[in-house]
């Protein structure tokens, strides 16, 4: 999908996505020291938002220019004189290339894309993470399809752990975890039902 099409997703709905952090988000990243962090294809701005409320200062990159005025509209609401702490930028992050080691958090959150384009895109993220800083790539895992509830339904755009490890190895991070997890929620009905994520975090050491 291109952003015209994004937009009017957005532009359709109150919140297309929850208001709240990425549980992956929220459990991995509420321990570390705040400094800058980067939000890849942020869409509302939902994890940079929550970020931002514990002290970092953000950027959220999308290419939906409706997501990100939604995403400044809700930094000054939730966050007052600190939603200055929140910088949207509107970028494709297919074409987009962050600046090199820049960034102490970098988060790459369901972005689901096919692999020629995800691949740079990934490598890229990994490239801006600073010295000590923190990488976090969560996305709907390719055995979801067979296994798991929700989430796209083409092969082509999802992703296990150990193809983004691959996508990021020439950067050079230390990979902390890869693995498979398990999310719970519910279904339309009310059910709980489990989703599988492919998570990788990884950090670039010191020297």
């Amino acid at each position: 999908m291109d952003s015209t099409a994004w937009n009017e997703r957005y532009e359709g709905s109150q919140l297309v996505w929850s208001a709240a952090p990425n549980i992956w988000v929220r459990q991995l990243t509420a321990d570390l020291q705040p400094g800058t962090a980067l939000d890849i294809a942020a869409g509302e701005g939902r994890n940079a938002l929550w970020l931002a409320a514990r002290g970092w200062h953000t950027t959220a990159a999308d290419f939906s220019t409706v997501a990100l005025q939604r995403a400044r509209s809700l930094a000054k609401q939730q966050l007052g004189g600190d939603s200055v702490r929140v910088v949207t930028l509107e970028a494709d992050v297919a074409t987009w290339v962050p600046q090199e080691r820049s960034y102490d958090l970098v988060l790459v959150v369901y972005l689901q894309i096919p692999k020629k384009v995800r691949r740079p895109i990934m490598r890229a993220a990994a490239e801006a993470v600073a010295p000590g800083g923190t990488l976090l790539v969560v996305g709907h895992d390719l055995e979801n399809l067979t296994s798991g509830y929700g989430g796209p339904q083409d092969p082509a755009v999802l992703y296990t752990p150990d193809d983004i490890v691959a996508d990021i190895e020439p950067a050079g991070l230390v990979i902390l975890r890869a693995e498979t997890v398990t999310r719970s929620l519910t279904d339309d009905q009310g059910e709980p039902v489990e989703a599988l994520d492919a998570l990788v975090l990884a950090r670039r050491p010191l020297a």
